[in-house]
């Protein structure tokens, strides 16, 4: 089985609690973790409403009126209203029914699902090679983009559910920003509490708004039912023939209608695949298009009430309780969002690609529910001065969809790999079914690629600093685990030309390791300057597999060396969480039980200097360096006690 390398025990980066390596054990097989809550399907069915379907929901906010009046301006005249439908209607039962619930939901990591989860399962599936190097890179960069949508999404859901105000009054539009900003502050502010006890109310709260969205909606159809003649793919393709720049220029504003779709994958680990599927074809799917066919019946016969369609559909009395009901599905959007990026960072960390960061699990129950404070602060930050830049939605909605259309156009790109190399399909089966979704996803980000200029550059800039990061961490580790190896004992050479010189002293000595080869740095720094062993050396590697979770009874490999050493290995899924004195506490076949306080952790710490030797630019290496000095202890990261750790340090050149 290939793993991919984690940078949780990992950093070898100072070897520093190593415990990390490229490839799992044999025998690390992945866990039986079902991918969701034992619960009914109806339960499931009504969270995923509130979780998954929170960015999607509020796309009828904003994303038909910035077809009309966005950065390029369209008539609105039967022609293009029935296009722009036609086109929202299809872009939503091909890119979302079809691609992601119907083929992308079946790309599950043993029930997780998401760009890294995507990556370590074709990892998992196919032998090191050029298929997993490509998909490597597709996957960081996905996760990359990822970020950048995650500080737009919160900006412009919240923005344009403000902006529903002006709607209501007019004399309300200096207050917009205001309150835009102190809900935003106040979402990041309660993070460290969790979401557990207000994520019961997600279900309900977005339910109730997907239901009022139809209403709405219905009662727009009702005054102009010829509105629902749009399903008909003839209107889009007149569209484009009736002007086909504009309409081309269009696609960047029409995928707003499915800005969220990826979130249908991230999310299955936590509702599971059937629970997704119902809540999408039986609530979310149908009020979305009611919705929107509601907007249109209205632009139909008002075309001046394309300056806020969603709202002006409401009658008056109905507006300001809309409006707040539309900022608490905005919240809830941005909510989920917010938590994808904690989610995704702790992933990120265990599989080798992120420093360790300080994690909070907010949760005695629910492994899932972390809080990431770096994470947090950074996103809000950005996320403020996001909103003070372009002030209104429309200004946002330039530099939206980009990071959206990049990652559906990658997430294509790695379907055909799964296709072609992992289900094994027919390849003219497998080669249309890829074909055609990058045609359709490459012409949406080819459309949003003209934002650019006008604030597309933002999300990429984002990405570009948060692949930069990624990438050199990972192949920092690759380059320090090098020279770390150029330096190592041969384990055998050991045991018979030391080891039985050395006095031995009472008790337990874990020293953690890199890798599973050879000795680590801190037993011979131990050695050198202190000049004893314990009764007992456990050399400790942990080990990150390309599955979410590994059952207990494969969690830890344990081998007899002789002389009083084990060679222990702990095989962690890329959901589970590191602590080794419990794993420990657990294992009774390296020489016995573990008595807490006669057991002491080393931990070797390097001091990183840049040189011209290969490997990375010295810029690079710099980052490398400065991404380990700041990384979290791991002590912290591994709950080790801290009266029982000893660290020796050295320096080291990469």
């Amino acid at each position: 089985m290939t793993a991919i390398p984690l940078s949780a025990a990992p950093d070898s980066a100072a070897a520093s609690a190593s415990a990390a390596t490229d490839h799992a054990p044999a025998n690390a097989s992945p866990g039986t973790h079902d991918g969701h809550p034992p619960q009914g399907l109806l339960p499931l069915a009504v969270g995923a409403i509130g979780v998954v379907f929170g960015d999607i929901g509020t796309s009828p906010l904003y994303s038909l009126k910035e077809s009309f009046i966005g950065h390029h301006r369209l008539a609105v005249d039967a022609d293009h209203i029935f296009g722009v439908l036609s086109l929202m209607f299809w872009t939503m039962t091909l890119i979302v029914t079809v691609k992601y619930v119907f083929v992308i939901l079946r790309a599950d990591n043993k029930g997780e699902g998401g760009s890294l989860a995507l990556l370590a399962l074709i990892g998992r599936q196919l032998k090191p090679g050029r298929w997993t190097a490509f998909t490597a890179i597709l996957g960081i960069v996905a996760t990359a983009l990822f970020y950048g949508d995650a500080i737009i999404t919160p900006a412009v859901s919240v923005l344009s559910a403000v902006e529903g105000l002006t709607v209501v009054h007019p004399a309300f539009a200096d207050v917009v920003l205001p309150i835009s900003i102190a809900i935003l502050i106040g979402l990041f502010a309660i993070q460290s509490r969790g979401t557990a006890a207000v994520g019961k109310l997600f279900g309900p709260v977005m339910l109730v708004y997907f239901l009022v969205i139809a209403l709405l909606g219905l009662n727009g159809i009702a005054r102009a039912p010829e509105i629902l003649l749009a399903v008909n793919p003839w209107y889009a393709v007149k569209f484009f023939t009736l002007d086909p720049l504009l309409a081309f220029l269009a696609l960047g504003s029409v995928v707003l209608a499915v800005t969220g779709a990826e979130a249908l994958y991230a999310d299955m680990g936590h509702f599971g695949r059937r629970a997704i599927m119902v809540a999408w074809l039986w609530v979310a799917f149908p009020c979305l298009l009611i919705n929107y066919a509601g907007q249109s019946a209205l632009l139909l016969r008002n075309p001046a009430m394309v300056e806020n369609p969603f709202f002006l559909m409401a009658p008056d009395w109905a507006r300001l309780p809309l409006v707040i009901l539309a900022t608490l599905a905005t919240v809830i959007a941005s909510q989920a969002v917010i938590s994808g990026a904690f989610s995704v960072s702790q992933q990120a960390v265990q599989l080798g690609f992120l420093p360790r960061i300080r994690i909070l699990h907010t949760s005695a129950s629910a492994a899932g529910q972390v809080y990431v404070p770096l994470v947090n602060w950074v996103l809000l930050a950005m996320v403020i001065l996001l909103v003070l830049a372009f002030r209104t939605s429309s200004n946002l909605a330039s530099a939206y969809g980009i990071a959206v259309t990049g990652t559906m156009f990658i997430t294509a790109c790695m379907l055909g790999v799964l296709t072609f190399a992992v289900w094994k399909w027919h390849p003219l089966v497998a080669g249309l079914v890829t074909g055609t979704f990058l045609v359709i996803d490459g012409a949406y980000f080819a459309s949003n690629a003209t934002k650019i200029p006008d604030g597309g550059w933002f999300p990429l800039l984002v990405a570009a600093i948060t692949f930069t990061a990624l990438t050199t961490w990972a192949t920092g580790r690759r380059i320090l685990r090098e020279r770390l190896a150029e330096d190592a004992m041969p384990f055998d050479l050991f045991l018979g030309s030391v080891c039985e010189r050395v006095r031995r002293v009472k008790g337990t000595a874990v020293f953690m390791a890199s890798t599973v080869e050879g000795i680590p740095p801190a037993l011979l720094h131990n050695l050198k300057h202190n000049h004893i062993l314990h009764e007992r050396v456990v050399i400790l590697t942990v080990m990150t597999a390309g599955v979410p979770h590994v059952p207990d009874h494969k969690r830890r490999d344990v081998e007899d060396m002789g002389h009083g050493f084990y060679r222990m290995i702990i095989n962690s899924g890329f959901m589970d969480e590191a602590d080794i004195p419990a794993e420990l506490a657990a294992e009774t076949r390296a020489g016995g039980p573990f008595k807490p306080m006669e057991t002491s952790y080393f931990l070797a710490r390097q001091t990183l200097i840049a040189s011209k030797r290969p490997g990375m630019a010295i810029w690079r290496e710099k980052l490398f360096a400065w991404m380990v000095r700041n990384s979290e202890s791991p002590m912290q990261f591994f709950r080790l006690p801290t009266n029982r750790v000893i660290e020796l340090g050295s320096q080291l050149e990469i």
